[in-house]
């Protein structure tokens, strides 16, 4: 709120006969022209943005062609390893593990016979009323036999495995965080039909440029906010970074491990923030009380009831919070102009007022 008073008629007149001008009215300021010099951390570091992704997380598809005949999970709900998720029709499955067992037990009819015929073609042969060479081919049908049983039981296993692929299940605990399938869809082997994840830990994979890469380091701490708690700041390290940028961009990728107790985190959510490469205790002021058009950076300072014009040094920004680190004549607890009431000249008279129902964070005047 900022107003300001006139000249009178009776005090024109005055000034016209000779006399002092009057003193002009004190422009009004209300809290949301002004803000106290504090001393805070700062936070700085370069700016990362990226997607939320769990730890955690399995893509399970169809190993098995067919219909799915039933859902056993639905988008959201909570699974344990092991637990059934979805079956997919198996009839024929059934019938190929069927023949599969009919294949083995012929398989083994015949390698008892060849072993018997073996046995007795050995003992004529030494007896000499048969050659060597039938005892050789003997001795082959008994290779064969056993080669076609060990083919058969390889037939029964993949039969078997494929017969237990109908039915799906949970490769580890979690939450089914996607479901692309439904009851009904006929899907063949790579078909994905569900999505797992563990929502207990999550990460952030973000770019930086290229250029922050000798500040960055594994285990660096990184602040960011999230679309959904935009007035929440959460917390998490880095813990790889990209031995490569990427050739289009120049970005550098990085991932931050990021603790989700209560698991209010949700994995696809947008986040941006900012590495804490640098952390330092300084004297800030609002990025908006800054006048730096000037041949050299000042702020407007309420000072015994009238504006003074400071310089000021700049140092170090916190983008996230609009905070810059100022050196100069401030003291912590005094009152500097923001926005448009910084084009208010020096000197003027000011009168601080607060609004109906100003709560105990709004600025208040100087004695």
């Amino acid at each position: 709120m900022i107003a300001s008073g006139g000249l009178s008629l009776i005090d024109c007149e005055r000034a016209q006969d000779g006399g002092q001008p009057p003193e002009p009215e004190p422009v009004l300021l209300g809290p949301e022209s002004l803000a106290p010099v504090r001393r805070e951390r700062l936070n700085v570091g370069p700016r990362v943005s990226g997607s939320l992704q769990a730890r955690r997380q399995s893509a399970i598809r169809a190993e098995t062609a067919g219909s799915i005949v039933a859902l056993e999970a639905e988008l959201g709900d909570v699974v344990e390893r092991g637990q059934v998720l979805a079956r997919i029709e198996a009839r024929a499955l059934r019938d190929a593990v069927v023949s599969a067992e009919s294949g083995v037990r012929s398989a083994e009819q015949g390698l008892t016979l060849a072993e018997r015929e073996r046995e007795r073609t050995a003992r004529l042969a030494q007896a000499g009323a048969l050659p060597r060479r039938d005892l050789d081919a003997a001795d082959n049908a008994l290779a064969g036999a056993r080669a076609a049983l060990e083919d058969a039981r390889a037939r029964l296993a993949l039969a078997r495995q494929d017969l237990s692929a109908s039915v799906v299940r949970a490769p580890m605990a979690g939450v089914i965080s996607a479901q692309p399938a439904h009851a009904g869809d006929v899907v063949t082997p790579g078909t994905e039909l569900f999505t797992i994840i563990d929502p207990s830990s999550m990460r952030l994979a973000a770019t930086v440029p290229s250029s922050e890469l000798p500040r960055l380091a594994v285990g660096t701490a990184v602040a960011f906010r999230v679309r959904g708690y935009p007035e929440e700041t959460f917390e998490g390290t880095i813990e790889s970074i990209a031995p490569a940028a990427d050739p289009a961009t120049r970005q550098i990728a990085i991932l931050v491990a990021i603790p989700n107790p209560g698991e209010r985190l949700l994995a696809g959510l947008f986040a941006e923030g900012h590495v804490r490469v640098l952390q330092k205790e300084a004297l800030v002021v609002p990025r908006s009380a800054l006048d730096l058009e000037a041949p050299r950076p000042n702020v407007s300072v309420v000072r015994g009831g009238r504006l003074a014009q400071i310089s000021v040094t700049i140092g170090i920004r916190d983008e996230e919070r609009e905070l810059v680190e100022v050196a100069g004549s401030l003291s912590p607890g005094e009152l500097v102009v923001t926005g448009a009431a910084r084009s208010l000249g020096s000197g003027t008279p000011v009168k601080i007022v607060h609004p109906p129902g100003a709560d105990a964070g709004s600025p208040a005047p100087p004695d």
